[in-house]
């Protein structure tokens, strides 16, 4: 064989080529299921539906069609791509990715402006009813109960600088206040040196009612989990602690204690459940969701107070808050509060309140791990509270699908499907040596031999281990179990 450089393929194009010459890739076997979720449930056709409202009948050019619009943002999440500009360079680039979106060889994929411009155009109420689409899937598969929800909140990055923020009062950045408070102090023309001593003598006051960004007046200063500080926002889950599905995600200031959030992620929780049990319960299949809304609220000890849980009680819905150390307290005028503190704390101390507890650190956990890190959101990339929550509620829908999918072929991401094709193979490998074993149990009992082999007596089941592991080799290196 000669080598061939790349010299010898310089060649000239031809003008011309015809379609069926065009190469083409077979479609990447997790997106063809998720594809054929969709195409099941009519995904395309609500879609087109609820966005309707935003388009004109005949006028301008050919629109981004809804259906790929919402596709596009799922590959964001199983992909882990944290900006629209990555999408559209990886809907270009891949031949799955383009079968998937239902773009053709001929056509252009869109660009991030196409996608930026789509999800302007579209509202956060028309994300929150594919959201609520998603739900009405998993319900009708039994994957949502909504008796028992587990309540935490993380903080996301925003998409904007400490360096840039203003002060609210005058609009002078961080610089410009400095250079005033050295005039104040007698210093004309402060250098850069004399500002930064003045900076760390100054008892520091970087207070969000004082400072904002003049570019996402949404964010707030907070400080990360890593210790540092940023501008952020507050990131709030209610997640079904029987399936692990998520039943609400909400937006808020990061600076909001989480005692003042509970109660509108609760609600919003509640709200979902409720409409989904309306849509997907009937007499023939029984309660397949809780028609009342969410029955039991676990939550950690950030969100533990005396209003909380007598809101919660007055509710009807039981808490399963630790509660912090506070020493002995004074109930004096304070009955309902005092019968909401000492229900939670007996709760507690069950075995079924530690059972929920349990579940609370593993489902919420593992919602903040999908959508944030593996998902790429932990940092924002669009500004804004209602552009964030848009992309939030299409990853909440994504992590959702992903549970329908791992009950369909056990794999509930696209890398997950990685290693499933060894996985199955070993699992039909396994099932034959269980009937090669059943075989020859029976065969020994007939008064044979012991040395002779299944295989010998049968010869279809060697034939077809030969063929299974012949398919292996060609497909990679799997394990065969054998």
């Amino acid at each position: 064989m000669a080598l061939r450089t790349r010299k010898h393929r310089i060649r000239q194009e031809t003008l011309w080529i015809a379609q069926q010459e065009l190469p083409a890739s077979a479609a990447h076997a997790f997106y063809t299921r998720l594809n054929e979720l969709l195409d099941a449930e009519k995904f395309d056709e609500f879609a087109e539906a609820a966005c309707k409202q935003f388009y004109a009948k005949k006028m301008g050019r050919p629109s981004l069609t809804p259906g790929i619009y919402f596709r596009a943002l799922l590959v964001g999440y199983f992909e882990g791509i944290d900006t629209e500009r990555g999408i559209a360079w990886r809907a270009s680039d891949s031949l799955g990715i383009r079968h998937f979106l239902g773009i053709g060889l001929d056509e252009r994929s869109p660009d991030h402006s196409t996608l930026s411009r789509t999800r302007r155009l579209i509202d956060v109420e028309t994300h929150e009813q594919v959201f609520g689409f998603v739900l009405r899937v998993i319900a009708v598969r039994g994957l949502l109960k909504g008796k028992t929800i587990g309540v935490d909140a993380t903080t996301l990055e925003a998409n904007a600088a400490m360096r840039s923020i203003v002060r609210r009062d005058t609009g002078d950045n961080y610089q410009e206040f400095l250079t005033g408070l050295a005039k104040e102090s007698g210093i004309e023309t402060p250098t850069r040196e004399q500002l930064s001593q003045l900076d760390r003598k100054r008892k520091k006051r970087t207070s969000n009612e004082d400072w904002e960004h003049p570019h996402d007046p949404d964010a707030r200063i907070a400080k990360m989990k890593d210790g540092s500080t940023h501008m952020a926002h507050k990131a709030e889950h209610a997640v079904d602690l029987e399936t692990g599905a998520i039943v609400a995600v909400t937006l808020q200031g990061a600076d909001l204690v989480d005692t003042t959030t509970l109660r509108e992620t609760v609600a919003e929780a509640g709200e979902w459940i409720a409409e989904t049990a309306a849509a997907v319960n009937n007499e023939a299949e029984g309660e397949r969701v809780s028609a009342e809304g969410p029955e039991e609220v676990v939550a950690d000890k950030g969100y533990h107070s005396n209003a909380v849980l007598r809101k919660l009680g007055e509710n009807g819905v039981r808490s399963y808050i630790p509660e912090p150390e506070r020493g002995r307290r004074n109930w004096q005028g304070k009955a309902a509060e005092k019968k909401a503190i000492y229900g939670n704390r007996r709760r507690m101390r069950g075995a079924h309140g530690k059972q929920l507890m349990r579940r609370r650190g593993e489902y919420i956990e593992r919602s903040f791990a999908h959508l944030y890190e593996t998902g790429a959101m932990r940092r924002t990339h669009v500004r804004g509270r209602d552009n964030i929550r848009k992309r939030m509620l299409i990853h909440a829908s994504a992590f959702n699908l992903r549970l329908v999918l791992r009950g369909l072929f056990q794999v509930g991401t696209r890398r997950g499907y990685q290693g499933r094709k060894g996985l199955v193979i070993s699992d039909i490998n396994a099932w034959i040596d269980t009937l090669m074993a059943c075989f020859t149990q029976r065969w020994l009992a007939l008064g044979q031999q012991k040395s002779l082999r299944a295989e010998e007596h049968f010869p279809v089941i060697g034939k077809c281990r030969w063929r299974l592991e012949t398919r292996a080799r060609k497909m990679g290196t799997f394990a065969m179990g054998c």
